[in-house]
């Protein structure tokens, strides 16, 4: 899209303030922190409830970025770019990307449904790309902000369109629906998805349908209670295994790994083979076949492409790689739009400096090779990558349009050299197209470890961040534990992300884990809550920021600050208002004042203590007594000492228990996480760490026979065992043992029998349909973390805390 911000201004209904109206506009941007954002980019300053795109306007400006799309224009900065000025910004990036897709007329198909919409898109892409240009959503852009930054990418290339519309409350839809303008519909399914953001069923089926209220045809499976809301001048074009009066009825048989279906659709009887027999992927898969039918493909087609189906790889995972590297695992899709995303969470997740690229040719509908990949080279270029390695015959002649390249004609070439190459302290993405078999690269790359990991959500993460800040008043800041290698979850990947989301203050128990993140290039202040005396001198190097609570480690910290002539270093003063575990008493204070009003060397940036029984409204009176003492000593102290510190001392449950004591800073820890003391709390939070293993061996033992250390599992009958590589050694509590605990197998609980031994644990699958190598489920949303602790008597903290180091994290966006 390119155009003037004169031509803009009338689309958006904005009023112009500024002084170049014919500024050309070819680039897009709500992201602030994007490497992508050049001298023509018009920055859409988006407002939410836990954010404000107008912060970072003076920062962008700084940058070099000169349009804006705005609700106001922040202080003194108005004669300082060009704004467009409008009652929504939201709305406004809607608008123009519905007048873009206004501008062009061919087949748009836009799916809609409570499950499967991304994994239809993707299939269709494969399976229509040989004879169409195709444009369609990146990953799961589905929502109201995704969906016009998906449509803003189509150009007079294209002549086909897939794009998915996802909602979560009333009154959404019809937005979606002015943006994508769909002229085939395909309603996947409706599950429970969303389900709070609606009254009921019905009104959830009413919504979801308002996206094809223009398509000439809608695909679906033919349902009655759907049937009731569909307005009767809409064509269906339905499917059913139930149904004989659907249009294509099909009947699945499952046959060695694959699922065999039977169509019948008018004189046509032919069966297909797809290689997946769980019922979302058949249904999927037949939601594709629809597609197919409908534009008319002959039998032989339809038989060929859908049996070469694949597993949609939905995530960006982050793994740890030799020789200190990280990678990022996207190897299985390579388009410009998809690189634009990966690129940019590259950049967000980078723990080294240098950054490269692997990445395979690129498969883009509808441009030229040349015109392509200068694009692709403007991309890598503008994102600061040190080295690219290309790989693919089209991809490596084009070389020499990218910085440092290698290039390769073939994966098996590239690791026919991989060892002659060097990988070491760097982050590497890895981006190519399925049939390149990239994941090969990631598996030599990759750090050996065994099979038990530990997978970590970042949108989770991000969910739960955003769930307390919107509790908050909007000017008060946040501080986020990352103590205990993040509570068990990994250190410098979540504090990345916070940094990302732009949180206030990092918190550690230790300098050591502070000094981690500052060598992995966190730039937050970090708070160091339970710092030792023997660690002062580092906390100085490292640019942390002390807690002190006694008098002792304040003349230890002010010695060494006078000796290296430190001037206003900031410390954090803890107060012991009842959990008598660290902090100044009342009767310290006239001392603290002493020595703090005769000392220049170090600055009291804030003042906090720790609530003990926030968690417990039974202990309600206690916990108020907490924070009207703390309130008269961190006064008293604010008036003796003339400063204007952060006050805090609400923890993750006094945020939600005790909002009036929010002062100027909370302190967010286990529910970052997804952990709530409160059963209601808990369902507005997300799972972020599921623990997963596999199964090693299986064996049948008989009556009488005993499982384990002790002989502690004797049978009853005949049984068959699961032996899982996972123990003690690996912070599973042996209080799980001898049938207390379970795990997952194929979403049935499997109890865990006899003792755990230090690397595997054995659980009874006789009832069960499972084999060697199946994935299993340790804790995540079932069991969850809460329900493990509960097991063995013990808090949420201690099982994700245990999870040792050995056990591998691996860090992913959906």
């Amino acid at each position: 899209m390119t155009l003037s911000i004169r031509n803009i201004i009338p689309i958006i209904k904005a009023e112009f303030i500024g002084k170049n109206d014919v500024a050309i506009i070819d680039t897009i941007s709500i992201d602030s922190r994007s490497l992508q954002n050049t001298d023509g980019t018009l920055f859409f300053a988006l407002v939410g409830p836990n954010h404000d795109g107008h912060k970072y306007i003076l920062e962008l400006i700084k940058k070099g970025i000169s349009h804006f799309v705005v609700n106001h224009i922040p202080k003194n900065l108005e004669n300082k770019a060009n704004f467009l000025l409008v009652e929504n910004t939201l709305f406004a990036l809607q608008k123009i990307a519905s007048y873009h897709r206004s501008n062009f007329d061919f087949p748009i198909i836009g799916i809609t449904g409570s499950n499967g919409k991304t994994i239809v898109k993707e299939w269709l892409n494969f399976l229509l790309s040989p004879d169409y240009n195709i444009i369609r959503s990146p990953k799961s852009y589905n929502s109201q902000v995704g969906v016009p930054l998906s449509v803003l990418g189509i150009n007079e290339k294209h002549n086909l369109g897939i794009f998915e519309a996802g909602i979560s409350t009333i009154d959404e839809m019809e937005h979606l629906q002015k943006i994508i303008q769909p002229t085939i519909g395909i309603l996947s399914n409706i599950g429970t998805a969303h389900d709070e953001g609606f009254n009921d069923v019905g009104e959830k089926i009413k919504e979801k349908l308002k996206l094809f209220s223009n398509v000439e045809v809608l695909i679906l499976n033919k349902n009655k209670t759907i049937e009731v809301f569909l307005n009767s001048k809409i064509k269906t074009f339905t499917w059913s295994s139930n149904d004989k009066k659907a249009d294509v009825f099909i009947i699945a048989n499952e046959k060695a790994e694959k699922t065999q279906l039977k169509i019948t659709y008018k004189e046509l009887c032919f069966s297909i083979t797809i290689p997946f027999q769980d019922q979302a992927s058949v249904e999927n898969a037949i939601q594709c076949l629809m597609v197919l039918l409908y534009f008319k493909y002959n039998q032989t087609s339809i038989q060929e492409r859908m049996q070469l189906l694949f597993p949609v790889e939905m995530r960006l995972k982050v793994k740890n790689g030799s020789n200190n590297t990280t990678l990022i695992d996207d190897s299985y899709s390579s388009d410009f739009q998809s690189l634009k995303i990966a690129l940019d969470f590259l950049e967000h997740q980078k723990q080294y400096k240098k950054k490269t690229i692997i990445l395979s040719d690129i498969f883009q509908s509808g441009l030229l090779n040349e015109e392509l990949y200068s694009k692709v080279s403007q991309l890598i270029v503008s994102n600061k990558i040190n080295r690219v390695i290309a790989i693919g015959e089209t991809i490596s002649s084009f070389k020499n349009k990218f910085p440092n390249c290698i290039a390769f004609l073939s994966t098996e070439k590239f690791l026919e050299n991989i060892e002659s190459i060097s990988f070491e302290n760097e982050t590497i993405l890895i981006k190519g197209a399925r049939h390149f078999h990239f994941e090969e690269i990631v598996a030599s790359l990759e750090e050996k470890t065994h099979e038990t990991v530990l997978e970590i959500n970042l949108n989770a993460i991000s969910h739960n961040l955003n769930f307390y800040k919107s509790k908050l008043n909007s000017s008060t800041k946040m501080m986020v534990m990352v103590k205990a290698f993040g509570y068990g979850n990994g250190g410098f990947e979540i504090a990345k992300l916070l940094e990302h989301h732009n949180v206030d203050y990092l918190g550690v128990a230790f300098a050591d884990e502070g000094i981690s993140l500052k060598n992995a290039g966190i730039s937050l202040p970090i708070m160091v809550l339970n710092p030792e005396t023997t660690s002062f001198s580092a906390i100085i190097q490292y640019q942390l920021e002390p807690e002190i609570y006694s008098i002792k480690g304040l003349n230890a910290f002010l010695k060494i600050a006078e000796s290296k002539n430190l001037k206003h270093f900031p410390i954090h003063i803890k107060l012991d208002t009842g959990m008598h575990r660290l902090g100044f008493q009342e009767n310290d204070l006239p001392e603290l004042i002493t020595k703090l009003k005769e000392n220049k060397s170090v600055e009291v940036k804030s003042i906090l203590s720790h609530l003990a029984t926030s968690d417990d409204l039974n202990h309600q009176e206690f916990t108020l007594s907490q924070i009207n003492l703390f309130e008269k000593l961190s006064l008293n102290l604010i008036s003796e000492l003339k400063i204007n510190p952060i006050c805090h001392i609400l923890n993750t449950s006094g945020i939600s228990n005790f909002p009036q004591a929010e002062y100027d800073m909370v302190r967010l820890g286990i529910g970052l996480y997804g952990i709530s003391n409160d059963e209601e709390e808990q369902k507005f939070l997300e799972n972020v760490g599921t623990l997963k293993s596999i199964i090693s061996q299986i064996r049948t033992i008989n009556k009488g026979e005993s499982v384990g250390y002790g002989r502690r599992f004797i049978a009853i009958k005949q049984t068959k065992i699961a032996t899982i590589p996972i123990g003690y050694a690996d912070g599973i509590s042996r209080q799980l043992g001898n049938e207390v605990g379970y795990i997952f197998i194929k979403n049935k609980k499997a109890p865990i029998i006899g003792s755990i031994c230090m690397d595997m644990l054995m659980v009874d699958v006789s009832e069960i349909d499972c084999k060697e190598g199946n994935e299993v489920i340790i804790f995540g949303k079932n069991p969850t973390v809460n329900e493990i602790s509960k097991l063995i008597n013990t808090i949420p903290y201690e099982v994700l805390t245990s999870i040792s180091q050995r056990v591998k994290r691996v860090f992913y966006r959906e």
